[in-house]
């Protein structure tokens, strides 16, 4: 039983890990996406001088 545990233990953390891991790419991937949206905006100004 306390062999079990523990696996389901490590199992557990391992997940939380990935999914941390998982988020953290989905932020970078939204800040990629707003830094762009900023750099178009940017260019449009400069445009429109």
């Amino acid at each position: 039983r306390k062999k079990e545990r523990k696996k389901e233990n490590t199992e557990r953390k391992e997940r939380k890990k990935e999914r941390k891991k998982e988020r953290k790419e989905e932020r970078k991937k939204e800040r990629k996406k707003e830094r762009k949206k900023e750099r178009k905006k940017e260019r449009k100004k400069e445009l429109q001088r």
